[in-house]
């Protein structure tokens, strides 16, 4: 990001992305709880926690991948919720998500014990390269999807996935590949192509474009 801040941290239209992130998913009346896996060495959660003491909301340490700092939330939830209950995880660099779209996804996946996940369908033609940035070939998009967050499982069935996979090291890129490594397959659920993550500087621009747009939040 060329900052001096964690991403999640950077001023974006009033707020801090983690802010209009919180914001959003405790709008939806559907959540009971929030947990936020939090670095180690990070010095800023606690100022931005206080804004937020009096609501349902607690924070983990997080891991070295991104599966260790979501089975390490789901571990702390496991002592407050059923095993059966579900669970959105949901990346804190996303704050353009839409109230619409968490409740649109909880509806599609009910109680399917495969889960599912906001998603949405490749418009672009895809190449696949090699090594020296050379075309080897196109490839067919008609099925592909972009997989975007939440991403919304069963608590045990999520927890079990994860701890497998960190437990035969083998890295997963999100919750859904977990899944689909314990033989599950999640429902993708459409989504909004605002809902993007912030990775590059541009991004924290469109971001302020959709999030201005979007109001109130």
């Amino acid at each position: 990001m060329d900052a001096d801040l964690p991403k999640q941290y950077l001023p974006v239209a009033g707020k801090t992305v983690l802010e209009h992130t919180l914001d959003i998913l405790l709008a939806c009346t559907e959540l009971t709880g929030i947990v936020v896996a939090v670095a180690h060495d990070d010095t800023r959660w606690e100022e931005i926690g206080r804004r937020y003491r009096d609501r349902p909301l607690v924070s983990v340490a997080g891991g070295a991948q991104r599966s260790h700092s979501v089975l390490n939330a789901l571990q702390q939830l496991a002592v407050r919720a059923h095993p059966h209950d579900r669970v959105l995880v949901h990346d804190a660099a996303r704050p353009c998500l839409r109230l619409d779209d968490i409740r649109r996804l909880i509806e599609c996946v009910g109680d399917d014990v495969n889960g599912g996940l906001l998603g949405v369908p490749v418009t672009d033609t895809m190449k696949r390269v090699d090594r020296g940035q050379r075309i080897t070939r196109t490839v067919e998009r008609d099925g592909l999807w972009h997989a975007l967050t939440p991403q919304l499982f069963r608590l045990d069935l999520l927890r079990a996935a994860l701890t497998d996979a960190i437990d035969m090291q083998v890295p997963v890129t999100d919750e859904a590949s977990a899944m689909e490594r314990a033989g599950f397959a999640p429902r993708m659920v459409q989504g909004q192509r605002d809902n993007i993550k912030i990775t590059l500087p541009d991004d924290l621009a469109l971001a302020a474009f959709y999030l201005e747009a979007g109001k109130p939040r």
